[in-house]
């Protein structure tokens, strides 16, 4: 696509300068990454859960078995931050998984009020299945892009997240 703007985008100025600020217009919703990011995440959400589908699964439920397949057990709290899913859609995901024997929940021995979630070997076997999916997915977007400019783009993007993160997870 062609170049809208040739101008300085992140232009680091002073609240009275803003006469010097680019609009929208000029920079163009091709190169406002905020917007990009929308588009990348609804496309890859959307391809995610059509292929879940013939897994009897749902995105909440892939990114909560995602997340406890790397980790040894997290609260509710820090699942749904890491899942990116809301508290509330979160403990319904959760009832759901331990229905199908996929997580358990115990409370914390030194504190009654703390639910640890754990994944079952039924739940590793259900998220080994959906693995090559996600796997082939994510070569699939990153198509054409090199290991140097995933790591370069990885980088940024943790970069910004510091930036605009409310959790320090």
């Amino acid at each position: 696509m062609e170049e809208r703007f040739s101008g300085t985008v992140l232009r680091r100025r002073s609240q009275e300068d803003t006469e010097k600020r680019p609009t929208m217009g000029e920079i163009g919703l091709n190169h406002f990454a905020p917007y990009l990011m929308n588009r990348l995440m609804a496309r890859w959400n959307v391809n995610m859960s059509e292929e879940l589908r013939e897994y009897d699964m749902t995105t909440a439920k892939m990114r909560a078995l995602a997340v406890l397949s790397v980790s040894s057990s997290v609260t509710i709290n820090e699942l749904s931050v890491f899942a990116v899913t809301e508290q509330s859609t979160m403990s319904r995901t959760l009832d759901s998984l331990e229905q199908q024997g996929f997580i358990r929940r115990q409370p914390r021995v030194e504190d009654m009020r703390i639910r640890d979630v754990s994944i079952t070997e039924e739940g590793r076997a259900a998220f080994e299945k959906v693995w090559p999916t996600m796997y082939d997915l994510f070569l699939q977007m990153f198509d054409g892009v090199e290991e140097t400019e995933y790591r370069a783009f990885i980088s940024t993007l943790h970069k910004v997240l510091h930036n605009i993160r409310k959790h320090e997870i």
